[in-house]
């Protein structure tokens, strides 16, 4: 397939092979949208939008989720100073694999043969081989989206330009409980030059086929 070309913020274009792109959509779980988290349930419609248009044009779709050990035994002490693995929620206990709230949303589910990466950490590269699943792969190109765009999204991000990866982040794809937050974000990554890649809107990338 030839490349694709996405118009992007700042006069600026993605251009991508399908082929060697991957869209990570980062952290759509049940306990993200919850308490607070439902402020940014306006994200998931955009989501699950772009997830299918990623499908028809041909880029691996990847899913991450952060969880730990029931134990917590792979929590760090810093992480257990903040109190909130492993809380008493709506959904059981926050972020600890196996409760129902680890759980992807129902409409963001993976489909069979899509990989899913767990993570005991912000970013979905910390220990989890991501990174060479996709140089197996032939993927150097990424499309991010998910929840929240300053600390896990950003997080993928920042590894993920350190290894040399080609990204996109698309800005109404993502979301944070604090909007002041999710577009200071969107700031750094414009900033100096455009350090860490390019930001599109949703409708930009889903208009976007092969021509």
């Amino acid at each position: 397939m030839p490349s694709l070309t996405i118009p992007c913020r700042s006069g600026r274009a993605f251009e991508f092979d399908p082929s060697a792109t991957a869209l990570v959509v980062i952290d759509m779980q049940k306990d993200f949208f919850t308490g607070d988290g439902e402020s940014m349930l306006d994200t998931v419609p955009c989501v699950a939008a772009l997830t299918g248009w990623a499908r028809t044009v041909g880029c691996t779709v990847i899913h991450t989720r952060e969880g730990y050990r029931p134990d917590m035994s792979d929590v760090s002490a810093f992480r257990r100073s903040l109190n909130y693995v492993g809380r008493d929620g709506p959904l059981g206990r926050f972020l600890i694999r196996g409760e129902p709230g680890h759980d992807f949303l129902d409409v963001l589910k993976p489909r069979p043969g899509e990989t899913v990466i767990d993570k005991a950490g912000f970013s979905a590269f910390h220990d989890t081989g991501l990174h060479q699943h996709l140089s197996a792969a032939g993927i150097d190109h990424l499309i991010l989206c998910g929840v929240t765009t300053q600390c896990c999204v950003h997080s993928t991000l920042r590894d993920a330009v350190d290894l040399g990866y080609w990204c996109l982040t698309v800005a109404d794809c993502c979301a944070a409980s604090e909007p002041g937050l999710h577009e200071a974000a969107l700031r750094l990554i414009e900033g100096e030059g455009h350090l860490f890649g390019w930001i599109c809107s949703a409708a930009d990338a889903t208009a976007c086929h092969e021509r």
